[in-house]
């Protein structure tokens, strides 16, 4: 049984998948009021497994890329525990649709339609088309999130209001800004790993005088695009977690710019988890409580 789980866990990529709902949490909190607490639940486990079928498509055709890799050579289609076939792209494609259908069972025809852009966009852009063809992979696969946040803005939209408000977008482009510097840094400390399997990441491909700058600059442009909602609405608790979040990432992302070891990457990979965490964590204190009653 707890083996079973194991590999559903990594199959779906779950890990992930927690902040992807997460995201949508946020944008089903700073969206408006429509949704009750049952409807934003099933929302957001849609949105969880929707971003589980994206997942376990990306470990299915990528499983040759993962042999080469030590952080992913275990996995189950990597380690041949599972046995490629027809069958698992279809099984994958239901959960999808399943989700899809579940989402706008409670959220209404747009929000089904971004979270299919967001399962796309990881599932097929990113995993097929873009992760072995070029730098901007990260870049351009990082709107599979910031779909995420506005599948649950438009969701809990008012009716009578506009479907998109400023603070869900403001929060879906730092998202889209969060991503690169996220996987660089993950990149930068697993150099050896993405070279081995020919996947051009940033700080594969180029210097550290370049993707050091790069991820530095990505940090200071999203800490700056974090503090916008508090122009429309959201009040001092969002601030005060935003600063945080922000100057620890701002910090660790200077000094990996400034000396490009190891111990600099993981330490900035760890505040970009903090960061994104911190200002759901922001969003949650702020609007949640108000939400609820």
């Amino acid at each position: 049984m707890q083996t079973a789980l194991t590999m559903t866990v990594s199959i779906l990529k779950l890990r992930i998948g927690s902040f992807i709902a997460l995201a949508a949490l946020v944008g089903i909190l700073t969206g408006g009021g429509r949704l009750g607490w049952i409807e934003a639940a099933v929302f957001t486990l849609a949105v969880l497994g929707a971003s589980g079928a994206a997942g376990a498509f990306n470990q299915y055709f990528e499983r040759d890329t993962d042999r080469l890799m030590a952080r992913t050579f275990g996995r189950p289609f990597a380690s041949g525990t599972l046995k490629a076939g027809p069958i698992w792209p279809v099984t994958f494609t239901l959960l999808l649709m399943a989700s899809i259908l579940m989402g706008w069972s409670v959220g209404g025809s747009l929000a089904a339609v971004l979270i299919f852009l967001g399962a796309f966009t990881y599932g097929v852009v990113y995993t097929l088309w873009l992760k072995k063809r070029t730098v901007w992979n990260v870049v351009i696969g990082g709107a599979a999130g910031s779909f995420a946040l506005l599948a649950g803005a438009a969701a809990a939209a008012d009716p009578f209001g506009p479907a998109l408000g400023p603070v869900p977008i403001l929060l879906a482009a730092v998202l889209f800004l969060w991503t690169p510097p996220h996987f660089w840094a993950l990149a930068a400390l697993r150099a050896e790993d993405y070279r081995r399997a020919n996947v051009p990441m940033l700080p594969v491909v180029s210097g550290h005088e370049t993707w050091g700058k790069v991820i530095f600059v990505h940090v200071v442009a999203l800490v700056a695009l974090s503090l916008g909602p508090l122009f429309f609405g959201l009040g001092p608790v969002y601030g005060i977690c935003a600063a945080i979040a922000g100057i620890w990432f701002l910090v660790t992302s200077w000094q990996l710019m400034r000396e490009p070891s190891k111990q600099r990457s993981r330490a900035t990979f760890l505040a970009s988890l903090g960061h994104f965490a911190l200002l759901s964590l922001g969003v949650v204190l702020d609007r949640g409580l108000a939400w609820a009653l």
